[in-house]
């Protein structure tokens, strides 16, 4: 263990050092999966891997809510290897060394693998947490983001439960965006879920509406919609 595990929220910084230790590069991500399967198994987790080797756990609700709405956490297993020139670091063999700087968490002489490594601790740390309220949950887990998006390209059909996802590998810090997901038209019209709507609403969060055509993922920003319950 590294001393990174002083910090606090203890269960987030214990998953993330543990993430640290087993090498976990794009395409090199099966022993973290297999590790994270593994662990699951032990605490009596629905746990299971697609065709492309995506890992999805699904924990049930605590007591009193059940009847909320199913939820999905999301995050990636690989991270971006980069070594320090000179350092003869090899990504798939050897861990990453965390350390605290300061107020920084950073790496000795390599990328930290923060991204993704820090959203897909919380997941677990949320999966093993025995004190925090929560639906129905589901935690995804996706093979090789960083150079190609092959684990959610690949995701097995139908296998997710959820009606919202939140994605840990967010754009800014301290910001989140509420996304809609929907299938593309003739007539451009959406199956919107109104509760992320309102929320945006409510909330004053950025909507992003993300088209999916046969051939082309479209980002849609700032876009004028007539939106109907």
């Amino acid at each position: 263990m590294s001393e990174i595990t002083t910090l606090q929220p203890s269960l987030l910084w214990k998953w993330f050092d543990q993430i640290c230790a087993i090498p976990h590069p794009s395409h090199y991500e099966d022993t973290l999966a297999n590790f994270i399967v593994n662990w699951a198994k032990e605490k009596h987790f629905f746990v299971e891997r697609d065709e492309v080797g995506n890992v999805l756990i699904r924990k049930p609700a605590t007591k009193g809510m059940e009847n909320h709405t199913p939820v999905v956490l999301q995050a990636h297993l690989d991270m971006v290897p980069q070594a320090n020139e000179g350092n003869p670091h090899d990504f798939t063999k050897d861990p990453i060394q965390p350390y605290i700087d300061g107020e920084w968490v950073k790496a000795r002489g390599t990328t930290l693998g923060a991204d993704n490594g820090i959203g897909l601790a919380s997941t677990l740390a949320v999966l093993e947490s025995n004190d925090l309220a929560h639906p129905p949950l589901e935690v995804l887990l996706t093979m090789t983001e960083e150079t190609g998006m092959d684990g959610a390209k690949g995701l097995r059909h139908n296998w997710l439960q959820s009606e919202i996802l939140i994605n840990t590998d967010t754009e800014e810090m301290a910001k989140f965006t509420l996304v809609v997901r929907a299938g593309l038209t003739q007539t451009l019209k959406f199956p919107f879920n109104m509760k992320l709507i309102r929320l945006s609403t409510a909330h004053k969060s950025p909507l992003k509406v993300y088209v999916a055509a046969t051939l082309a993922a479209i980002s849609i920003q700032g876009a004028q919609m007539q939106l109907k319950s």
